[in-house]
């Protein structure tokens, strides 16, 4: 399934130039033949954009879902994007997956919080693991931080899922995720990880860019620069199976050891 990363900050603040930056990305995306976009960690808004977070927040279900799940069926490919989810008094950091029928297929919370920003402004998630089928892969969802949690991303590995989708808003200077720690993930897990970050400056924050798809090999199949791209790579599932019958990490576990961890 050849998957795009979408690389860009948008237009922080503004709920309507992130629409059309997703949809001319998702045409750029399919014209690369594409059947998946992601989309980065609050692109429908923006990160840094303090009380904004509360007063653009929709319902999972709301106006921007609706924008997403139309420009996701005239493209033709599914769409992860990251947004502000209003449920209730509660506000949660959250990414949807729209198919490319438009239906919605999944919807996760951000479970880890990063810093005093993020838990100033969010309710975390308590669902460690979120999944749909798309293209004949298990997909899990999860956010930014929640990858350098080995836990939670071995949680997805026992769940079974194949490709692991990641909007991500990280800033310098924590380089070493990308570089070193995505590719390491999917490698120990046996999955494919795509990890979709923002750019440049916004606030106090820098951000690196450094977009990334990992094989199971341990392997970038593609990454992205420092500046605003879209990058195509594809998920082979054949080498997926061929990778875990030579790796196999989850068979060999002894689980009765590591009570202590939980």
């Amino acid at each position: 399934m050849r998957t795009a990363l979408l690389q860009s900050s948008g237009h922080p603040g503004s709920t309507v130039e992130n629409l059309k930056v997703l949809d001319e990305a998702a045409g750029r995306a399919a014209a690369a033949g594409a059947a998946l976009l992601v989309a980065p960690e609050m692109f429908l808004t923006g990160y840094a954009i303090g009380d904004d977070i509360a007063r653009l927040a929709e319902p999972a279900d709301g106006d921007s879902a609706d924008a997403v799940a139309e420009l996701a069926h005239r493209h033709g490919l599914a769409v992860v994007y990251g947004y502000p989810e209003r449920d209730g008094e509660a506000v949660h950091n959250s990414a949807q997956l729209i198919s490319a029928d438009g239906t919605r297929l999944a919807n996760y919370r951000k479970s880890h919080l990063f810093g005093g920003f993020e838990r100033d402004h969010y309710t975390p998630g308590d669902q460690p693991v979120v999944q749909a089928q798309l293209g004949g892969l298990t997909v899990g969802l999860m956010i930014c931080y929640d990858v350098e949690f080995p836990e939670l991303v071995r949680a997805h590995a026992l769940a079974g899922t194949d490709l692991l989708l990641v909007p991500t808003a990280n800033m310098h200077p924590f380089q070493l995720v990308a570089e070193s720690l995505v590719p390491v993930r999917a490698w120990e897990n046996q999955m494919y990880l795509a990890y979709a970050n923002r750019v440049g400056h916004e606030g106090e924050f820098e951000f690196f860019g450094l977009s990334t798809l990992a094989g199971p090999d341990g392997v970038a199949r593609v990454r992205a620069g420092r500046g605003e791209e879209l990058v195509v790579a594809d998920v082979d599932p054949a080498l997926l199976a061929a990778s875990r019958e030579a790796n196999p990490y989850l068979q060999d576990r002894r689980p009765g050891l590591y009570g202590s961890l939980s």
